[in-house]
């Protein structure tokens, strides 16, 4: 390693090892106390500094921030020549990662050309247009998400001559990007992206070279990456308040439908949570082979092994030289953490398919459904699965996004229920169909009647389709909703509201109603009518200001309650934002 590498080097340990984040003061009963702020989690958090320590600390804060502008002079000031960089274009610079530049760079974005734009394009194109002080920006999401889709397009509005795109592979490491880096910056690059970063082994213990380095120097750098748990720990550690983060994971239906041109919803619980390849395949190699993510129960499997189970496991190999994996170590040393992840998220469908038998009507046959399913056969596992891993693998599931933990609510408030929804319904539909179908084969289920097999699994499926309707609208609901305002289940002792909407200012709410139906009819208003039920909702939570039956039928009102359509109403969440996008 050459003197100015050392140099980086040796100053960026040193910056690891200080107090991270800024110096702030609260008056606390008349008192000026000390505290020491920085953001975890995506969340702002502090330490109570000490009255023995506030010097000490001040001192160290104050030596990070001059070693951080000691390296962003460093940079700087390196002389091009040391580096035998020659900025004629008859010399070839030569680089050790996938660097395209020029003509190969216009070649790679000829394909994203024409195609619409994600909601989050907006956020990439403010992040290269204003003054971000030195942050980076992270694209964060599972794969076929459309992370570098975005990169792409990104990149076709931007002077090629001033941008770089680099492609990473499984054998680069941080110091031959740096020295990939420094030359691009030499020659004149503003705009660097790199994708697949988190294939490198060492780059979440030393991601902080590109904020404090090359960030802090003028560069725009938008990083993506398959294992986005990578990003979420580096976030944490390396790169805490210096990062702008973008997620892709979560494609609502809106999204879903204006980029691929399909609005049955049906359509988007059956394959909904990525961008099938073959309507957005932009000829990434990798993906060539690899049909629908969501097809089959096969195509599921592995799509959960390579995104999920892979993306944590090399996140966490890969982070503080594997000393992150906590509870889960037994696990992957026993080539098992694998398994885990699968039987787990299985767990989590294998629950809400006995939620879904619980609705139906057919008690006997469901009673001999649910024993069966109870006893189904997980395989054998030689490191057991305790409470301590079910608790680390979902955190680092809440983590990638693929869950959010959204519980329902009983009305007297005395305790809220568990429900865990999916960000990828196609995953869960494909999963409970796969589990309905095993359940069909099954001995004592095979002594029914053929046509009494063909209507129970039909009915089984007909109830999944409209759990997880409720499921998607209730979930792109609470994601569309400013802060004032919330959405959850409502369960009575007898009969629940699928949906309700809480104006925490103004004290009111709105009743919801799902239906999987394309007809009205007087049931669907029952509860939404019911006085009991009313009076009961508005003493918790306010006047009703709306009742509303979310349905596939057209849009009208009847007797003062709202008949929506479950498409446009998904559609309508969120469009003001929408129309700034497009």
């Amino acid at each position: 390693m050459d003197q100015e590498s050392v140099r980086l080097k040796n100053i960026s340990d040193q910056i690891a090892l200080l107090p991270k984040g800024n110096i702030t003061y609260r008056t606390i009963r008349g008192a000026k106390r000390m505290y020491l702020q920085w953001t975890e989690d995506g969340k702002k958090k502090s330490r109570y500094i000490r009255r023995d320590e506030e010097q000490a600390t001040l001192v160290l804060v104050e030596k990070r921030k001059q070693l951080q502008e000691e390296l962003r002079t460093l940079v700087r000031s390196f002389d091009s020549s040391d580096y035998g960089i020659v900025r004629e274009t008859a010399v070839i610079t030569r680089y050790e990662t996938g660097v395209v530049l020029d003509s190969a760079l216009l070649r790679l974005c000829d394909a994203v050309r024409g195609y619409g734009r994600r909601d989050c394009y907006r956020e990439v194109d403010a992040f290269l247009r204003k003054d971000m002080d030195g942050k980076i920006c992270i694209l964060y999401g599972l794969r076929r998400t459309g992370k570098t889709f975005l990169i792409r397009q990104a990149i076709s509005t931007l002077p090629i001559g001033e941008t770089a795109y680099i492609k990473i592979r499984s054998s680069d490491t941080m110091a031959m990007l740096n020295r990939d880096l420094l030359q691009l910056s030499q020659n004149g690059k503003r705009y660097l992206f790199i994708d697949e970063i988190t294939l490198m082994s060492d780059f979440i213990d030393s991601a902080s070279l590109l904020s404090d380095i090359y960030a802090s120097s003028g560069m725009k750098i938008v990083l993506s990456g398959t294992d986005s748990l990578g990003f979420a720990l580096s976030l944490d550690d390396e790169l805490y308040d210096r990062a702008v983060m973008i997620h892709t994971t979560f494609i609502p239906f809106r999204e879903y439908a204006r980029l691929l041109g399909i609005e049955d919803v049906d359509e988007y619980i059956r394959y909904g949570g990525t961008f099938r390849v073959g309507e957005l395949d932009f000829e990434d190699e990798d993906l060539l082979d690899e049909g629908s993510s969501f097809q089959d129960d096969e195509t599921t499997r592995r799509y959960i092994d390579t995104s999920i189970a892979r993306n944590i496991q090399h996140s966490l190999s890969g982070y503080r030289s594997g000393g992150h994996f906590r509870h889960l170590i037994d696990l992957y040393e026993a080539g098992e953490l694998t398994n885990a992840i699968n039987r787990l998220i299985e767990d989590m469908n294998h629950q809400f398919m006995v939620s879904v038998l619980d609705r139906l009507d057919e008690k006997e046959i469901i009673e001999k459904l649910k024993k069966i399913l109870d006893i189904r056969d997980r395989g054998e596992m030689s490191v057991n699965i305790t409470e301590d891993h079910i608790r680390e693998i979902r955190q680092y599931l809440l983590l990638l996004d693929l869950i959010v933990d959204a519980p329902s609510e009983t009305i007297d408030s005395s305790r809220r229920i568990e429900r865990i929804l999916f960000s990828q319904p196609g995953m869960r539909y494909c999963q409970a169909q796969a589990l309905v179908y095993s359940l069909m084969k099954n001995d004592e289920f095979l002594r029914v009647s053929a046509k009494k097999r063909k209507a129970i699994t039909d009915l089984i499926l007909e109830e999944v389709k409209g759990r997880m309707l409720e499921e998607v609208i209730l979930l792109e609901t609470i994601k569309a909703l400013p802060r004032v305002k919330r959405a959850f289940k409502l369960l009575f002792p007898t009969g629940e509201y699928d949906m309700v909407i809480h104006d925490e200012n103004a004290i009111t709410c709105e009743i919801y109603e799902i239906k999987h139906s394309s007809q009205r009819n007087p049931g669907q208003v029952r509860y939404l009518t019911d006085p009991e039920k009313c009076d009961a909702a508005a003493y918790q939570y306010g006047d009703i200001t709306k009742r509303v039956v979310l349905y596939n039928g057209p849009d009208t009102v009847e007797n003062n309650v709202h008949y929506q359509n479950i498409a446009e109403y998904l559609k309508g969440l969120g469009l003001t934002d929408l129309a700034k996008t497009n």
